[in-house]
């Protein structure tokens, strides 16, 4: 089985590179949160329901008990790495790979869909800004665990696959 996981803060482009990825290659795609959201509702109404704890709990069980295809791209949630040592699993049952992008690149991208995120919701530009700044800052250690690393602006599909194939 070969598994891909891509990780990185929300808006860095986990699902649209996932896609990509794996239609270069021809294998499948999973993207965790829609898996996540076909079993449970919309992550923001979970998330306002049962709160994050219950959240990265779930989402960690999602990670680790998903029937995956044999040989699959997995589009991770934002998060998920840095609890439950799922980066650890993911790891050992696949090549990690950290889409990592600017902050500022990352508050542009997400402007526009703050309501759809929880952590993000009735923050203004300013806000959101420091926001990510903050969060990145603390997620960042975990996510440069990844097996590799690469500058997620720009980056093609044919780039992850080389890198990918290492």
């Amino acid at each position: 089985m070969s598994l891909t996981f891509l990780i990185g803060f929300m808006g860095c482009g986990k699902t649209t590179h996932g896609r990509k990825l794996a239609s270069f290659l021809n294998i499948d795609f999973v993207d965790l949160d829609e898996v996540f959201e076909h079993r449970n509702g919309t992550i923001s109404e979970y998330f306002n329901v049962f709160g994050e704890e219950k959240f990265r709990r779930a989402e960690s069980d999602l990670l680790k008990n998903t029937p995956y295809p044999e040989n699959a791209v997995v589009s991770t949630g934002g998060g998920l790495p840095c609890f439950f040592d799922n980066l650890n699993w993911m790891k050992a049952n696949g090549t990690v790979i950290y889409l990592q992008v600017p902050p500022g690149v990352i508050a542009a991208r997400l402007s526009d869909a703050k309501n759809e995120r929880p952590l993000l919701q009735h923050k203004t530009g300013e806000e959101l800004l420091q926001f990510i700044t903050q969060k990145l800052s603390e997620r960042e250690p975990v996510y440069l665990q990844a097996q590799i690393i690469v500058n997620g602006v720009g980056i093609t599909a044919r780039k992850l696959a080389d890198l990918s194939a290492q």
